[in-house]
């Protein structure tokens, strides 16, 4: 039976070729994935460790925020790492260099004031020269090193792309007026921020001080410990040279090196899971490939297989023999998988780092034993597994079948126990549905759509013939009797139909709930932003760290402003709790925000109380009156009342103070989140420059109006969904195999009756046409299907997400729509390009003779 098993496969090679395919392209994803994250995570471990080869000991400060500006206002509580806790820590027996580090954000202007690099990842730090006059940690390409104010060093990148040579002038800015400083030197760096697209720009370390955090004050002491010298003894000797703080602590190299693997191993390991999930999605739409595949050939060689139970093969040994075939293509095209993932991984590396200017770190392909197997067990797996239940139906071909050729109909028992566990599992997602939507549960709605979708997979034959039927009026007036014959065809099976529109079903179902979804949180947010704000630019931070609070008094001060108000976080203690309130301006705020206010009014704001949120409130308890005793970031204690109460948006949340209340008892220098501005004539283009200017030109500081927020949320949105989609379309191009193979196998089946049909009058054009529409046909059922299950299952994801947006609706886009319609009638008309033109080169002859 295993001879005859590798027969049936070297002699049906032409049939299997888009099954081997289908498996051969989820198994290349599958392993494609998992070669480009081991090999991302090894050079980025590698990369990392560099930062830690000479370091025995770290000394960190978490109270040190590296901006200048907190967000909160704790930046100066408390004991510090200063000059003397570095000579403490150098005169220590087992130091041989002590490196105080100042790290924070600094952004780059090119000549035309445009941001270098991106905006989270700007690296501002301090230069520490050693006894040669250079930092190790930034080896020296050309020049020196920065060694007064006035002076910076760039990495050799940065330099290169803002155009700028030693001796030149470079405009720098953190989170206020732009400074121009001369280049004094250009280095190289490990810093991954700045390998991976950044900037960095390096400063005397009294300059970064001031920049980042106080004079005398550092971020990071670094500890090189002596030959000789054991870690865990010097990091008990550091400590005990460490002020007393809760912010400060000392760890080895080691450990931090430790840190930063898992670190690495967990980012990259939720990388390869969510890539994994696309993977999983098309070697699902392959197994109704597969499952078709051998459906079609256990139907083709009814015969055989009875001539084989004639002459004594067990049903054992009928099952067996189609699980060997299985398992050999399965092996096959796993194998062949695995390769074409290892390209598909060295390929995705290099477009990375070459026209997308990613900046991955450099390191050998990691090809695992884990990989190899686990890639080839699952393409195997999943093809045997698909093929077990045509494996089953030809062990029950009962001898006498060795008398006819034809087909055997699926029996009415097998037909209503399918249709009774479809609509159960229909039934069982429709009321997952309903229970997430009335729960705002999107958990709940993920497995109702989940169970959804597979029930109405496997009602598909069910749904096959009164779908296909609408179509049937406009192909036989428009296409005579071809189109008559394609829809009979069509219908003729309903679950190979079915099987091969569900492939399709699955694709277009996801695409169409992304795009549904995406549509529906695209307008919420937009209706949130021209609902929620009066202000007609916003002023913020691109990296969404903290604004200097001088530029408030300078944005004031623009000619065509007329109100303004600062918004930022001041973190209190209220007994056990620690609430952030947004401070903002008593007398303006009112003009620059649209609040709904369900108890109170903006007066509260002017009479020095507090503004809740509806369900702020509701959680904490309180109600208009109710009182707060909480004590400052500068230690001061105070009595706060609710004045006012409002429903939550985009703007407010928890608690607002006035600033001229909480703003005098935040700690020194604490940043804002942001500044609301009022034009006299609106947002218009001269305000806006104006507004720029009025920031000292700095590339890092934001100027939006409501275009410009609703212009970035829907490329936020759009980036997401065309990433989506590119996932996706692997998925799709399995399916367009198996219409293709469904196709190609239908005609070779149906030879002889295409024969007839030549004999009898219909030209070869007609035959081509009638295959064209049949395959149409199946793929736009499986278009149809798919966008009205997407757009069911977007329903409920959107309802789900009421509370995280403000007046969610469902947004069903028509022409996204009516492209995948269209989209799914090319794959139908693409997929029977060869089909259809083997069929109309049938031999008459031949095909009447091969029945």
């Amino acid at each position: 039976m295993y001879r005859t098993a590798l027969r049936n496969v070297l002699a049906h090679k032409a049939r299997l070729l888009m099954t081997t395919l289908a498996v051969l392209l989820g198994t290349a994803f599958v392993a494609g994935t998992l070669v480009f994250t081991d090999t991302l995570g090894s050079a980025m471990r590698a990369q990392g460790a560099k930062s830690y080869t000479d370091i025995a000991v770290t000394v960190s400060d978490s109270g040190a925020v590296g901006t200048g500006y907190d967000h909160g206002g704790r930046a100066s509580r408390g004991p510090s790492l200063t000059e003397d806790t570095r000579k403490a820590i150098a005169a220590l027996p087992g130091t041989a260099e002590a490196r105080g580090v100042v790290t924070g954000f600094a952004g780059i202007a090119d000549r035309k004031g445009a941001l270098i690099g991106s905006g989270f990842a700007t690296t501002g730090t301090n230069y520490v020269p050693g006894t040669d006059g250079t930092d190790p940690r930034y080896p020296l390409v050309d020049g020196r090193g920065p060694r007064n104010p006035g002076e910076v060093a760039l990495d050799t990148r940065t330099a290169e792309k803002g155009g700028y040579k030693v001796g030149d002038t470079v405009r720098v800015a953190v989170n206020g007026p732009v400074m121009e400083l001369t280049l004094t030197g250009t280095v190289n760096t490990n810093d991954p921020r700045v390998v991976s697209g950044g900037s960095l720009a390096a400063f005397d370390t009294a300059t970064a001080q001031q920049l980042y955090l106080s004079p005398g004050r550092f971020a990071e002491i670094d500890v090189k410990g002596r030959p000789g010298t054991d870690d865990a003894a010097l990091l008990t000797a550091v400590r005990q040279t460490l002020p007393a703080s809760d912010d400060i602590e000392a760890r080895t190299g080691r450990e931090l090196a430790a840190e930063q693997d898992r670190m690495i191993a967990a980012a990259t390991k939720g990388m390869a899971t969510g890539l994994l999930v696309f993977a999983a999605i098309s070697l699902f739409v392959g197994i109704f490939i597969i499952a078709n595949t051998f459906t079609m050939l256990v139907a083709q060689r009814t015969k055989e297989l009875a001539l084989l139970r004639a002459v004594g093969a067990s049903r054992k040994q009928v099952t067996l023999s189609v699980l060997a075939e299985a398992l050999l293509v399965g092996l096959t095209a796993s194998v062949g998988g695995l390769l074409a993932g290892i390209g598909i991984a060295t390929g995705l590396r290099s477009l990375l780092n070459g026209p997308m200017e990613a900046n991955l770190p450099d390191g050998p392909l990691v090809i695992a034993p884990s990989t190899v197997i686990g890639s080839i067990a699952v393409g195997t797996v999943v093809t045997v597994l698909a093929a077990l239940l045509p494996s089953l139906r030809a062990s029950r071909i009962a001898p006498i079948a060795a008398m006819s050729s034809a087909e055997q109909p699926a029996t009415h028992k097998s037909l209503v126990i399918r249709n009774s566990i479809g609509l159960v599992l229909s039934a069982f997602g429709a009321a997952g549905l309903l229970g997430g939507v009335a729960a705002e549960s999107t958990t709940l709605v993920g497995v109702g759509s989940a169970a959804l979708m597979i029930g109405v997979f496997v009602l598909t034959p069910l749904l096959s013939r009164p779908v296909i039927a609408l179509f049937a009026p406009v192909l036989r007036g428009l296409f005579g009797t071809p189109g008559r014959l394609a829809r009979e065809n069509a219908v003729r099976n309903p679950r190979r139909t079915a099987a091969t529109a569900s492939a399709l079903t699955i694709g277009v179902t996801l695409i169409t709930a992304l795009s549904v979804v995406g549509a529906s949180v695209n307008k919420a947010v937009d209706a949130a932003t021209t609902s929620d704000l009066k202000a007609d630019y916003t002023v913020a931070m691109e990296n969404f760290s903290t604004l200097s609070p001088e530029v408030a008094g300078q944005i004031a001060r623009t000619p065509g402003v007329t109100a303004t108000s600062v918004v930022r976080e001041v973190r209190v203690e209220a007994g056990d709790d620690t609430p952030v309130l947004t401070a903002v301006d008593a007398t303006t705020f009112d003009r620059l925000t649209d609040l709904e206010f369900t108890a109170g009014s903006a007066d509260a704001l002017k009479q020095g109380r507090l503004i809740a949120t509806t369900g702020y409130a509701e959680r904490n308890r309180l109600a208009v009156g109710s009182t707060l005793d909480v004590t400052y970031p500068d230690g001061t204690g105070g009595t706060l009342t609710v004045g006012a109460l409002v429903e939550g948006n985009t703007v407010v949340s928890g608690l607002v103070a006035p600033d001229q209340v909480v703003g005098p008892h935040a700690a020194p220098g604490t940043g804002l989140e942001k500044v609301l501005v009022k034009g006299a004539d609106g947002p218009t283009p001269a305000l806006k420059q104006a507004l720029r200017d009025a920031t000292g030109g700095n590339p890092l500081i934001t100027v939006k109006g409501e275009k410009d927020i609703k212009a970035e949320n829907s490329r936020i949105v759009s980036f997401m969904l065309n990433t989506m989609y590119g996932l996706l379309g692997m998925a799709v191009l399995v399916a367009v195999l198996g219409v293709i193979n469904t196709m190609a196998m239908s005609v070779f089946e149906r030879r002889r009756e295409i024969g007839m049909l030549r004999a009898i009058g219909l030209d070869r054009r007609g035959i081509g046409r009638m295959v064209r529409l049949e395959s149409l046909m199946i793929a736009l059922f499986g278009g149809v299907v798919g966008v009205l299950l997407g757009v069911v299952i977007a329903w409920a994801g959107t309802r789900s997400m009421a509370n995280s947006f403000k007046d969610m609706s469902l947004v069903v886009p028509p022409l996204q729509i009516a492209f995948f319609l269209a989209a799914a009638a090319l794959v139908g008309l693409f997929a029977a390009l060869w089909p259809a033109r083997r069929a109309a080169r049938t031999d008459i002859l031949g095909a009447i003779k091969s029945g």
